[in-house]
């Protein structure tokens, strides 16, 4: 990906403005959307660091939705970026819900409503599928076909089977991926190094070849 791009006021209030008028639902269903207008987009981050920061939002207390508003427009022009983006995010559905509060006894029981319910989740649930896979697919890549597979077996029972909190799981598979990161540092060093040795052996004794047959 090219380098991360940096966005204006104008650019960050209007990309959080989308995501708080078209995230429909909030929580998860938004989260597809901060990554098309950060990632895809604008170039604000890279998907690695949308995931990390993602992980990290959610083992986090409070609402996600504005935990990545904050920390994207935080990551663009410091605290008075996230102060906007977080106001971005948050204004227009908050004066939607007021405008229509006075209807909301005819919008819950109208049949028109209820139909737009129903084909908006469809396409919430393709979107986080399409986006769960990106990622299972990355750490598929990163961890091995078998590893990753062994984590995505091991985080479905935490969750479903012991009933962990999703917090804990977070926080115990980024300690994981910190221990695996240094692992492999320190495994890519020592080949380095033994290949280094090869090498330098190898020279000792090629010249040491030459230096027997000019005697």
């Amino acid at each position: 990906m090219n380098e991360e791009k940096r966005g204006t006021y104008a650019q960050i209030s209007w990309a959080m403005a989308k995501t708080g008028i078209l995230g429909y639902g909030g929580g998860p269903s938004v989260i597809p959307l901060f990554r098309y207008e950060a990632v895809n987009a604008h170039g604000w981050m890279k998907d690695e660091d949308f995931g990390e920061i993602l992980a990290l939002a959610n083992a986090l207390p409070g609402p996600i939705a504005t935990k990545m508003a904050a920390y994207i427009g935080y990551h663009q022009k410091g605290v008075p970026g996230a102060i906007v983006s977080v106001l971005s995010h948050i204004l227009p559905s908050g004066a939607a819900m007021i405008a229509l509060l006075t209807a909301v006894q005819w919008l819950s029981g109208s049949a028109i409503i209820q139909g737009m319910i129903g084909a908006v989740i469809p396409v919430i649930a393709v979107m986080l599928g399409m986006m769960a896979y990106e990622f299972g697919e990355r750490a598929v890549k990163g961890l091995g076909l078998y590893t990753g597979i062994g984590f995505f077996i091991l985080a479905f029972a935490l969750l479903q089977l012991v009933h962990v909190h999703p917090a804990i799981v977070i926080v115990i598979f980024l300690g994981y991926g910190v221990f695996h990161l240094r692992t492999a540092a320190a495994w890519k060093r020592r080949r380095e190094q033994r290949a280094l040795k090869r090498e330098q052996r190898a020279a000792r004794q090629e010249k040491e070849g030459v230096t027997r047959g000019l005697d």
